[in-house]
């Protein structure tokens, strides 16, 4: 069924046309497009629940992070986030597409690869986590069966943005929902963000209403869950992002820059980046003033951007930073357009993933996550005795 396989593919093309708010006009015109890609996408899901397509299943534990929207949910934060609770117990790789890499095929990812090479997510993930396997490959079967190959002592296998990648069955599925998007009230493709349709969500083991605010309110808890309809066999979770400290990105023996000394700064935020809104907001609550330079998700920045930028830098009066995301810190050290005398400016921003539960929420949460690791069938034999219990 390769048309109703290409069905995610199409995605990609739509996303250029896609709007977050419809109006009368915009439906009308992009309706049928919708209606087009609902038909592909259903058909796929068809093939797949009816197992005319086949996904395959592996003796060896595999958490998939991903999404039913395009961008901005914060799948790398959480593919981090999960990395860090598994990595000191376990042998664990990362396995991503590496979306907009020029490189083909399969690749175990180094710390000094290039964005071009890998991806800026998984070169990322690589190069915060230099001693865990990370790899990408345009197929996640090869990607799966080449890191056994390679690592057979590998204990658990992470995929990154996998929800639509139906060719693998895995055994934990985390989906995340935007809370300032949420997917109960978002439209497919063209029309809105969805990659699928809301009830493509019944796959998911554990939802996780990801960016929510800090102090998220009882009351709001209720209705966001009664608006993601969980099923009860799911587990539905709140994570919010903390920013931290502040760090270099091209010279590393300079030291961290503090949150709290932003209020006597001008900021240059320059972003490539799905969703900015948070990453402004935030640093408007914390600095004399913001003047943000925009771009497109994974934007490649050119030396013409960066000019614009250092121009910026230098007709801003006063104490001045330039302040970029983790993920365009990759890509502009890869291209290294900023001349020597700005370089010492530029820092990026790093941000972690919190859950905002109770100590009993979070145990729950961390049992799902480690119970499915130690309790798989090729993995348990090492674990039966020390986890008895």
């Amino acid at each position: 069924m390769l048309i109703a396989d290409k069905g995610v593919f199409l995605c990609s093309i739509l996303t250029c046309v896609m709007i977050d708010k419809p109006n009368l006009l915009s439906f009308l015109l992009l309706w049928p497009a919708s209606i087009l890609f609902r038909t592909i996408v259903s058909i796929r899901n068809f093939c797949y629940e009816n197992k005319i397509l086949k996904s395959k299943e592996y003796d060896l534990p595999i958490i998939s992070i991903g999404n039913i929207s395009v961008g901005g949910t914060g799948k790398t934060p959480h593919t981090e986030f999960i990395l860090n609770m598994l990595k000191g117990e376990f042998q664990v790789a990362i396995l991503s597409r590496g979306y907009k890499r020029k490189t083909k095929g399969f690749r175990i990812i180094e710390t000094t690869d290039t964005h071009y090479q890998a991806g800026d997510e998984p070169l990322q993930i690589k190069q915060k986590f230099p001693d865990v396997v990370v790899a990408v490959s345009e197929s996640r079967t090869n990607g799966v069966e080449k890191l056994r190959e390679l690592y057979p002592d590998l204990n658990l296998i992470i995929l990154d943005d996998a929800f639509q990648h139906r060719k693998i069955n895995p055994g934990l599925s985390i989906l995340l929902n935007n809370y300032h998007h949420p997917i109960a009230t978002d439209y497919l493709l063209p029309l809105g963000r969805l990659r699928e349709p809301r009830s493509a969500s019944y796959r998911a083991h554990i939802v996780i209403y990801s960016k929510c605010p800090a102090e998220l309110k009882p009351i709001e808890r209720r209705i966001l869950s009664k608006e993601v309809d969980i099923m009860p066999y799911q587990y539905l979770f709140f994570s919010t992002l903390k920013y931290m400290n502040l760090k270099p990105v091209f010279d590393k023996n300079l030291p961290e820059f503090e949150l709290s000394k932003l209020k006597d700064y001008n900021i240059i935020a320059l972003t490539g980046i799905a969703r900015s809104g948070n990453l402004t907001s935030f640093l408007e609550s914390k600095s004399a003033s913001v003047m943000h330079l925009k771009y497109p998700d994974h934007y490649n920045f050119t030396s013409k951007d960066i000019l614009k930028t250092q121009k910026l830098f230098s007709e801003t009066s006063g104490n001045k930073i330039i302040v970029v995301t983790e993920k365009d810190a990759v890509r502009l050290k890869s291209d290294n357009f900023f001349d020597d005398e700005f370089k010492k400016d530029v820092y990026c921003i790093p941000i972690e993933v919190e859950l905002l539960c109770s100590d009993e929420e979070k145990k729950q949460f961390d049992n799902q996550i480690f119970s499915y690791v130690r309790n798989n069938k090729r993995y348990s034999k090492l674990y039966k005795n020390a986890y008895s219990g």
